[in-house]
């Protein structure tokens, strides 16, 4: 890890890359734990297998997703106002904006306890602020627009065409679930400092908080407690398989131009005036031997991430429950850092 402060190590991690420079995965730890006199004692082992809450991975692995296929079939204008899709809706906001966290709105509100979205925060169209409510209005758009359930949609456009047999919203398809969080403190911690986003509610105002270990549950407190665990930013699980099983898809797009027009992936693959945030999609620099490459992606709160190299066979997943930490958790950013370091070490060396 990087920089001054102290963290804790998830309880377990899994770390896997399939490329032609390097391939490996790695697993330790513990998916399920319990606390005796302050510490973390394993309960059951992390496996290769087991099952994560990915958390704001939802964002590229179904929603990004969903609206490459809406976009190639015609069904979705990206350039087109939100009306257009969503009654009453913002019309200054078009779907571009929201996948490049563009559309100046909130980055998060609790909607389990004011439902109705706030009026935008910043400008649209003016810089980027990655937010949650944008992410939440484009499933609704897939929704509108499909006739279908978010989870019904996914499955329709992205997981059964893809072969993606252990990714489904809500809660995990197998009973072997890494525990994500230790309760809903974060949540509640968020509301009464105010921090990092200032909105006008405190705990008390919810009265269905988590007391207990969030297992097979989404930890994000929108996505649960006022969505039913399926929503265009959170709710989705996976497993680091099928996660580099979707990372190789869209490392090939080309090939699979039956699902999807290979000039619109493109289009969503293309930085926009942040360098660093394509249409949904991170952007990472990897540094190999004689050449830097671009890998796109997505982490998530919890401790997942993905990414994929275009056009070069290359895919990355990490899966891991920092959260179940007594102090400050490692930030999935740096555990994201160290699979791509890895990946880089081993291509010097092999």
């Amino acid at each position: 890890m990087t920089g001054g402060e102290r963290v804790s190590a998830p309880a377990g991690l899994v770390m896997a890359a399939r490329t032609p420079w390097a391939e490996f995965t790695e697993c330790a730890g513990h998916r399920v734990v319990r606390w005796e006199e302050g510490e973390r004692i394993g309960v059951a082992p992390m496996t290769v297998e087991t099952f994560h809450d990915l958390a704001s991975v939802t964002k590229v692995v179904a929603t990004t997703t969903m609206l490459i296929r809406l976009v190639s079939d015609r069904l979705v204008d990206l350039d087109a106002p939100l009306s257009a899709y969503l009654p009453k809706s913002y019309e200054a906001i078009t779907v571009r904006d929201l996948l490049l966290h563009r559309g100046g709105l909130w980055e998060w509100w609790p909607l389990y306890i004011q439902p109705q979205l706030p009026p935008p925060r910043y400008r649209p169209g003016r810089a980027r602020h990655y937010s949650d409510l944008g992410f939440i209005l484009l499933g609704r758009i897939v929704t509108a627009v499909t006739g279908l359930r978010l989870d019904r949609a996914l499955a329709e456009l992205v997981t059964r065409p893809l072969g993606l047999t252990s990714t489904t919203y809500a809660r995990p398809a197998g009973s072997e679930a890494a525990m994500s969080a230790l309760d809903d403190r974060v949540e509640m911690t968020m509301l009464d400092t105010g921090r990092p986003y200032p909105v006008p509610y405190r705990s008390a105002d919810f009265a269905r908080w988590r007391a207990e270990p969030v297992l097979g549950e989404v930890a994000d407190g929108n996505a649960h407690h006022a969505l039913d665990g399926v929503a265009g930013h959170a709710g989705l699980f996976s497993t680091v398989p099928d996660l580099l099983r979707y990372g190789l898809a869209l490392s090939r797009y080309e090939e699979y131009d039956h699902l999807w027009r290979p000039e619109v992936v493109r289009e969503f693959l293309t930085p926009g005036p942040d360098p660093e945030q394509a249409l949904g999609f991170r952007r990472y620099a990897l540094e190999l031997p004689g050449e830097t490459v671009t890998v796109l992606g997505h982490p998530g709160h919890v401790g997942c991430a993905v990414g994929f190299v275009p056009g070069r066979d290359a895919a990355f997943a990490l899966a891991s429950n920092r959260l179940l930490v007594a102090g400050t958790p490692a930030p999935t950013d740096a555990l994201w850092h160290d699979l791509l370091q890895e990946t880089a070490h081993r291509s010097r060396t092999a």
